[in-house]
This record gives C-alpha cells, structure tokens and sequence, in this order.
C-alpha cells in the first residue's frame, strides 16, 4: 500500500475536521476548555471508529442487505451505533470531569468526538478511491464529506451536547429524559442524511445537504444562546 497514498487520504480526511474544530474554539475562545481535554476528546473520537466498524458489519451479516448498499434498516441501525457509542466514549471518559462545569461545556466536547470520528471515517472513505487511482472521485468524495457529513457529524452530537446543557441544572431523572431525546434525534438527523445521500439522485442528494446546513443554523442560534448565558452569569473581566 503506498504511504503517499495513505498520507493523501488522512489528510484530506483530518483537514476539514481541523477546520470545523478551529471555528467551534475560536468561537469558544473567551472562556476556552483545557487544551489537553480538547485533543484527549478529539483522540476518543477517533478510536470510536474502530470499535463501531465490527458492529456495523454485523448488521450487515444479520440483515444480509448491505450488497452493493445498505438498504434503510441498515442505515438506521448504523447511525444508532455511531451516535451511541461517540455519547458513551465522551460521558464515560471525559463529561464526569470537574472542568466540564458550564452547560455549553457538554456541546463543545459532544461536537469535539464528533470532530474525532469524522476525521477517520472521511480518511477511510478517501483511501477506496485513491487507492484505485480514481483522484476525480476522490475529490468529488472529499467535497461531499466536507460540506455534508462532517457537518452532519457535528449537528447530531450537538444536538446530544444540547440536551445535556439545558438539563444543566436539572433534576436526574429530567436529564436523562433530556438526553434521551437528543440521541433519538441525532440518529434521526444522521439516519435520514445517509438515506438521502445514498440513493444517488441529485435531487435527494441536494435535499440531504439542505436538511443538514438547514439543521446547522438552528444548532448555531442554540450555540449563541448558550454563550450569551453563560457570559451574563459571569462577573466583568473573567473569562
């Protein structure tokens, strides 16, 4: 396998992953997380990846309708194993910690593991194409992914971030509710993307990317709103 080749698809896969995580701390830059929290969470959002591929396969092998294309079961099953297992990484690793101590905390680094496992899976999905020769339709695939499933990928964990930040200072129970919510959510949003986008037709494929930017204004007024909260609590000149 030619390491050119390999460095070509990491880096179209991790650039645009890099880009979205700089706007979300640039836009977090007043009351920055610890860096290191930020890279430890970008890092288990990578080594999500990994652990869901088996699982996914074996839903393939239980449905037997993923040749040439999983059908919409599939899809559906495998948008639940994503969005659970990058919840389950970040809630068991990093949200019990005391520097998660503010409601947008949960968004940025729900979007964080978001950002993680979007890096590998654009890698992956560049390194077929490549490896084949065929550059336009890398190229075209690297496009694709950048404008709609990175972002898609950061909507639906957000929309799980969320749920927690508005159950801040809620009761248990509520917030588990909460969080309920937001993961049947995000696997609607994401279910419905792959749908849309894999069927191939220019007219859906428009309709996927649509529904995901449409989804992203409402994720950036409920990101300023969070913001502007949390800034209104705070004293002058803190962070």
């Amino acid at each position: 396998m030619d390491p050119f080749v390999i460095g070509y698809a990491f880096l179209g896969g991790f650039l645009p992953a890099l880009l979205w995580l700089y706007f979300l701390l640039k836009e977090d830059s007043r009351c920055p997380e610890p860096r290191s929290m930020i890279v430890s969470t970008f890092v288990i959002g990578m080594l999500v990846v990994p652990l869901v591929i088996p699982f996914q396969r074996y839903v393939c092998g239980v449905l037997g309708t993923c040749n040439p294309l999983p059908d919409a079961n599939a899809l559906v099953l495998w948008a639940a194993i994503e969005e659970l297992f990058k919840y389950a990484a970040v809630a068991a690793l990093i949200l019990w910690r005391k520097s998660v101590d503010e409601s947008v905390d949960y968004v940025i680094y729900m979007i964080t593991v978001a950002l993680g496992f979007a890096a590998v899976e654009n890698a992956l999905f560049l390194l077929g194409p490549l490896l084949h020769g065929d550059v336009g339709q890398s190229l075209i695939t690297g496009n694709v992914r950048f404008i709609g499933a990175s972002l898609l990928h950061v909507v639906a964990s957000s929309l799980i971030g969320f749920a927690l930040a508005f159950s801040f200072m809620h009761r248990r129970a509520l917030r588990i509710f909460y969080v309920v919510i937001g993961v049947v959510l995000a696997i609607a949003l994401h279910a419905l993307f792959n749908i849309l986008i894999l069927s191939g037709e220019g007219s859906r494929i428009f309709q996927a990317l649509f529904t995901v930017w449409a989804a992203a204004i409402v994720f950036f007024a409920l990101f300023e709103i969070l913001k502007y909260m949390r800034y209104r609590q705070l004293p002058k000149n803190t962070c």
